[in-house]
């Protein structure tokens, strides 16, 4: 049996999330700021289907990325090198979410509803929450968006419109963060496209180990700048 929670109520522990279906800890509750920071602060997060309860999750094992793992692919790496695009930091959050809630093909939905994006929307106008994006001649062809507290990036979702265009925007995000000490990146699940770019699964006591130092340390305040003369 999973918790049901109300608004207010503290999380369980996430040793207490069902094995199948994986990661399963929690229903109900709020997604209110302080609910979802509390929630990413002890290594949880929300994932349901619109007209469903919220559902709280927590796998083992957790697939993350450590920035200094990073793998950029021959292809890829000649990609960034043409530079026949724009990244751009924070500038269309919004856009960004509503282009990862749009149906994917072979799917008739998606789970990035607009409570979601109403939700997150105001973590970035905390900001806790940022979008990278990947811009060319002036159209946003993909990008990605994510939670930071304190040097720990958690990475929700991505798209892309144009080949390797959400591979740019992530690329230039591990970069950044591997220069400003972030020391890792919660991919949450596993997927192929996540382990071709270096990031592998580890144990949720470990992840909850890391995690629970990271998010101590100094955070990168407000809307967030990339360094121009950063390296890809």
């Amino acid at each position: 049996m999973i918790s049901w929670l109300y608004p207010g109520d503290a999380f369980p522990p996430v040793t207490r999330a069902l094995q199948e279906p994986n990661g399963l800890l929690a229903a109900g509750g709020a997604l209110s700021p302080q609910t979802l920071v509390e929630a990413y602060r002890h290594g949880i997060f929300p994932w349901f289907n619109p007209g469903e309860p919220i559902l709280w999750w927590s796998p083992d094992p957790r697939m993350v990325l450590f920035p200094a793992e990073l793998k950029v692919s021959r292809s890829l790496r000649k990609t960034l090198k043409n530079r026949a695009f724009e990244v751009r930091v924070d500038t269309a959050f919004l856009a960004v979410m509503k282009n990862c809630a749009a149906p994917r093909d072979g799917q008739s939905g998606t789970w990035i509803s607009e409570e979601m994006i109403a939700a997150y929307s105001q973590l970035h106008e905390m900001g806790l929450a940022h979008s990278v994006e990947t811009w060319r001649d002036g159209e946003l062809i993909g990008g990605l968006y994510g939670i930071a507290l304190g040097k720990m990036f958690y990475g929700e979702s991505m798209f892309s419109h144009a080949s390797d265009a959400s591979k740019i925007a992530f690329v230039h995000l591990v970069r950044q963060l591997e220069l400003w000490d972030f020391g890792m990146i919660d991919c949450q699940m596993k997927t192929s496209h996540l382990a071709s770019l270096g990031a592998r699964e580890i144990p949720r006591a470990v992840f909850v180990q890391r995690l629970g130092l990271l998010i101590e340390l100094p955070h990168v305040p407000g809307r967030w700048q990339f360094d121009d003369d950063l390296q890809t």
